[in-house]
């Protein structure tokens, strides 16, 4: 092995390294419970809920996936700069609300929530099966993030499949260990290094190729196209603006998030500190552009990050941008096979396999899923390849879904069960079917539109069958409106809650 091969080891080694220490320390905080191990006991800080929704939020998808996006479409990625905005807004918006209904009603998971509110198992396991299968694809770009990432610093050394296996054994073990609380620790020192190292290595690359107006004018010269949206492309910047964050605000581990706050107000600083880390975007815009000009027969554009900084960047700075590449990975990665188990085993295990579990084997069990998830995600990233942009498009269009009935539930009184289960019917077949044969998707979405499509059509069916059946019970809307009322006063935002007992035995009882 030459040196840089044996530095790459030993910076991805740190990398790997330093959550299992985290992880150890976060352990030693532990209570044996699912409310601790699964939510924090609902008593996470604002600095750890914001670092920890950043940097679930900045995954693979956005650390590899954004330079190589610039590389291939040119500005169609700077859409990120709206929906890193419109996340923050919709975490805002939904997010404290769900965050309040958590709180009265002692949720666990998102299934939690559907069966509060709309008083319906059926739909609310639905709902959580959607959650569990479109989690899984982006869970694996995740695994196929960071095994390039380890792959590419080594020199080939550590080969992909071994760097995947590595990944997530490290992941197992510190998550295994401490759970939410090991999960949010370790996210601070990723959002950082997330960060600061996009940053660091669009600076230094920008002076690799003489500046913005000089790259700008090179680009025009040697590849205009990549100065323009292409033809349909249009679509393409529209779906990313409104699948991406989503689908995102939909995923388990988000859900777990919001519910694992220890008040409302980190959630009004978000809309803010999240459009805020966007800037990011434009080390991932320069690299991406860059490459344009040093490295235009790149074979894998999902390598172009790791390839221009080993190639064009001081080999100390390479290794730390790749290592905080691997901790985007990793800290999305983490989230999401923690919120899975979550939803498994509460969802599923709990309640029909082993109904009656003490506290303590609930854990394990959710232990043992971290690990089976792990392994289908595994065996998905070396069988199943794609490109990561594309195959995290599918996950969030699918995960979308399920935007409709919770907006529904929360703020429409109109919403029915019928409606809900319809629209959800409609939205992923219909997914499904323009995933698998494209040809069919028609006139302007039929370049990347296919899940924005789907999420339209599952809003029309939603509302018309909706308005068409019977709405939910007028005692079930007066709680919620209650609740509403509750809310808009801030009677409970110093406090915690006290869970109301209806609600509290409506969800138990139906888990």
């Amino acid at each position: 092995m030459n040196t840089q091969e044996i530095l790459g080891i030993a910076a991805i080694g740190g990398a790997l390294a330093i959550p299992l220490v985290i992880g150890l320390l976060a352990s030693l905080k532990a209570r044996p419970t699912t409310s601790d191990y699964f939510v924090q006991g609902r008593a996470m800080g604002p600095i750890a809920l914001f670092f920890t929704v950043q940097a679930t939020w900045w995954s693979a998808f956005a650390f590899l996936g954004s330079n190589a996006n610039f590389y291939l479409y040119g500005p169609a990625y700077w859409t990120a700069v709206i929906f890193n905005v419109f996340f923050g807004i919709m975490y805002y918006w939904i997010g404290k609300k769900v965050w309040f209904h958590g709180k009265r009603g002692n949720y666990l998971t998102a299934r939690d929530f559907f069966v509060d509110l709309y008083r319906s198992p059926g739909l609310a396991t639905f709902i959580a099966v959607i959650l569990l299968v479109f989690s899984l694809p982006h869970l694996q770009i995740q695994l196929t993030g960071g095994a390039y990432l380890i792959d590419v610093a080594s020199g080939g050394t550590i080969p992909f499949w071994v760097g995947g296996l590595l990944f997530y054994t490290v992941i197992i073990a510190y998550v295994w260990a401490g759970g939410l609380r090991a999960i949010a620790w370790t996210d601070i020192f990723y959002g950082v290094g997330i960060f600061f190292g996009l940053i660091a290595a669009g600076v230094y690359i920008l002076g690799e190729v003489g500046g913005m107006g000089t790259m700008f004018d090179q680009i025009e010269q040697v590849r205009p196209e990549n100065l323009i949206l292409g033809d349909g492309m249009w679509m393409y910047w529209i779906a990313l603006a409104i699948i991406t964050p989503i689908g995102a605000l939909m995923t388990p581990q988000l859900w777990t998030r919001m519910y694992a706050a220890k008040s409302p107000r980190p959630f009004d600083l978000m809309p803010f500190l999240l459009g805020l880390v966007a800037i990011a975007y434009i080390g991932a815009m320069v690299i991406g552009n860059s490459a344009v000009l040093l490295e235009p027969d790149v074979e894998q554009p999902d390598h172009v990050l790791p390839i221009m900084l080993l190639e064009h960047a001081p080999l100390l700075l390479a290794l730390l941008v790749i290592a905080a590449g691997a901790g985007a990975a990793m800290s999305t990665a983490n989230s999401q096979v923690h919120a899975m188990a979550a939803s498994y085993t509460i969802d599923f295990h709990g309640r029909y396999f082993q109904k009656d579990l003490p506290e303590r084997k609930r854990i394990w069990v959710g232990r043992w899923a971290i690990l089976a998830f792990c392994a289908i995600a595994y065996v998905m990233a070396l069988y199943i390849p794609g490109l990561l942009i594309a195959i995290g498009l599918v996950a969030y269009a699918g995960l979308a879904q399920v935007i409709v009935p919770t907006v529904g539930a929360l703020f429409w009184r109109r919403a029915s069960v019928a409606g809900a289960t319809s629209g959800l019917i409609v939205g992923i077949t219909t997914l499904v079917l323009f995933t698998v044969f494209p040809a069919l998707v028609p006139g302007p979405f039929s370049v990347h539109g296919a899940g924005l499509l789907s999420l339209l059509l599952n809003v029309v069916v939603f509302i018309s069958i909706s308005l068409l059946t019977k709405p939910r019970s007028s005692e079930l809307l007066l709680k919620i409106r209650r609740r509403q009322q509750d809310f808009e006063e801030e009677r409970w935002e110093d406090t915690p809650a006290a869970p109301e007992t209806s609600s509290a035995a409506d969800v138990s009882t139906t888990r």
